[in-house]
């Protein structure tokens, strides 16, 4: 079973946002489950925790734990 990482990334504001964290998440976890949740602010994902948080940082963003 592959662990799933719930983070807050209270810095999307919009769609633009969601598609951009979306993507770096896509290039940095090839395969992974990616649900991202403007309204809550929520961004989930499969995969190796470390990178993801980098990717969404790289994009810009502040991912806290939810």
């Amino acid at each position: 079973m592959t662990e799933k990482t719930i983070l807050s990334v209270n810095d999307m504001t919009c769609g633009h946002c969601v598609g951009t964290v979306r993507k770096a998440l896509e290039e940095a976890l090839p395969g992974a489950e990616i649900s991202v949740d403007l309204a809550t602010h929520k961004v989930e994902f499969t995969g190796d925790r470390a990178k993801g948080e980098e990717a969404i940082r790289e994009a810009g963003y502040t991912p806290e734990a939810a």
